[in-house]
C-alpha cells in the first residue's frame, strides 16, 4: 500500500510502507543524476560533501570531474585522492580508473605494477574492461612478467573465446 509523499521530523520521505528514502539517498541520487546529465557544476555541489564524507560513488564522480575540470577547476591531486579513496572502498569502476591513472601516468606517476594491482582488483569483481586490460598487460609484459597463459585466462574471463 503506497502512502503519500510526506516529510517527517527525521527528514525521511516515505514512499511505501516498506520503502524509505533518506535525505542522503536523495542528495546522492540527485548528484549522480546531475553528473549523468552533464550538469557538472550542480553535480559537484551535491557530491562534494558526500565524497568528503566517504561515499565511494560520490568520490568516483568527483574524481572524474576534478581530473577533467568538469564543473570545477582541473585538480589532478584531488582527482587522485578521490579515485584512490573510492578504489580502496572496493568500487570496481574506481579501481579500474585508478589502474588507468597509474598505467597512463595521469594524475599519478606512471606505475605499471600499481596499474596491474588495481586492474586485478576490478577484474576479480567481474569488470570486463579491467579483465581485458589486465590480459593485454600480461600479454605485453607491462607491469608484470609476460605470461600468455595468464593473458588467455583473463581474455576468457572477459568473454573472448580465442585470441
Amino acid at each position: 500500500m503506497s502512502l503519500p509523499l510526506i516529510a517527517t521530523r527525521t527528514r525521511r520521505i516515505r514512499f511505501t510502507m516498506s520503502e524509505e528514502l533518506t535525505e542522503f539517498d536523495m542528495e546522492l541520487g540527485s548528484g549522480i543524476a546531475a553528473f549523468e546529465s552533464r550538469h557538472f557544476g550542480r553535480a559537484a555541489g551535491l557530491l562534494s560533501p558526500l565524497a568528503d564524507g566517504g561515499n565511494p560513488q560520490a568520490q568516483y564522480r568527483m574524481a572524474i570531474m576534478a581530473q577533467n575540470g568538469l564543473g570545477m577547476h582541473e585538480n589532478q591531486l584531488l582527482a587522485l585522492e578521490y579515485m584512490k579513496a573510492a578504489a580502496e572502498a572496493g568500487l570496481d569502476i574506481a579501481q579500474h580508473g585508478l589502474g588507468f591513472m597509474y598505467m597512463e601516468g595521469e594524475c599519478a606517476d606512471k606505475d605499471p605494477e600499481m596499474a596491474v594491482h588495481w586492474f586485478k582488483k576490478a577484474a576479480e569483481q567481474g569488470l570486463v574492461g579491467s579483465q581485458t586490460t589486465l590480459a593485454m598487460m600480461y600479454e605485453e609484459g607491462r607491469g608484470v612478467e609476460k605470461n600468455q597463459e595468464e593473458a588467455d585466462k583473463w581474455y576468457r574471463m572477459a568473454g573472448f573465446d580465442e585470441r
